[in-house]
């Protein structure tokens, strides 16, 4: 983050970094898919897993906490839906590696705690700021 400014900008924010760091992951495992995998899984795997940081920025830009929170827990739904069902079905059909799934499994488990932990943070951003 540059000395010139008092703000943190979007792309220094952790989160957001591990984010963008699990969707090109995830894009990663779904160029590996057959086609017809793509269609059925693939395509809604990748749509809530670039969703989790679609958010993060969306709320980011917001002006109030209230909104800003919002789009949190809309992106910390969308890493639940990508992490703990399509990747899940994917494993399940044998449609991924294990170490695919490990990888994936440990980048989402790391951006849990990091997403949580932004929520929190607002939260006394906002309750300081009353």
């Amino acid at each position: 983050m540059s000395a010139s400014k008092n703000y943190i900008t979007l792309t220094d924010l952790e989160v957001y970094q591990l984010a963008r760091e699990l969707s090109r992951y995830g894009f990663e495992m779904y160029e590996d898919l057959h086609w017809q995998t793509k269609k059925t899984i693939g395509d809604q795997f990748l749509t809530a897993t670039d969703s989790i940081g679609a958010n993060i920025a969306e709320g980011y830009a917001r002006y109030h906490f209230r909104e800003r929170l919002k789009f949190c827990y809309i992106a910390r739904g969308s890493l639940a839906e990508s992490s703990e069902h399509w990747l899940e079905l994917l494993r399940e059909r044998n449609r991924i590696s294990e170490a695919s799934y490990s990888h994936y499994k440990s980048l989402a488990q790391q951006l849990e705690v990091k997403l949580n932990n932004f929520i929190s943070a607002l939260h006394r951003s906002a309750s300081q700021n009353r």
